[in-house]
């Protein structure tokens, strides 16, 4: 499974807001800090915006900020937003599987797993557990710098 630029760049954009709580974040501020083009940044929070995972507030001091704490929001649901669904074959989009082979698929059970691993994993990481995470980076990269 790959993940596409929209999903990672979402989560970047996520984190960014995280990282800076107490404050309203700029979309020129991500784009340097990230390294990506701020235009496709722009369409990316057009989507959070949308969802109402952040907002914005106009003026000298404008920006984005998360609507709720960092700890509300885990990584699966920012992906899917941005992403879409995340099962790894078309015929399990649905919450009833419609295909014809389903009963008789033995290949069915690797893709179930497959998704329970996926879903495990991004549905238990939170925003706030990548602040820390980030926080850990940065400390450990500013101890080789000296």
């Amino acid at each position: 499974m790959t993940f596409s630029t929209k999903g990672r760049y979402a989560l970047r954009m996520m984190l960014e807001f995280a990282l800076h709580p107490n404050e309203c974040t700029k979309i020129n501020q991500v784009a340097e800090r990230q390294e990506i083009s701020d235009k496709y940044l722009e369409q990316i929070v057009t989507i959070l915006s949308r969802a109402g995972y952040v907002k914005s507030r106009r003026g000298a001091k404008g920006g984005y900020f998360l609507t709720k704490d960092p700890s509300e929001y885990t990584v699966g649901m920012i992906l899917r937003l941005a992403e879409g669904s995340l099962v790894p074959v078309a015929c399990m989009e649905d919450e009833v599987n419609h295909c014809h082979r389903a009963d008789i698929c033995a290949s069915l059970m690797v893709w179930k797993k497959l998704d329970e691993a996926i879903s495990g994993v991004i549905d238990n990481i939170t925003l706030a557990d990548l602040v820390e995470e980030q926080k850990r980076l940065d400390e450990e990269y500013c101890h080789y710098e000296i």
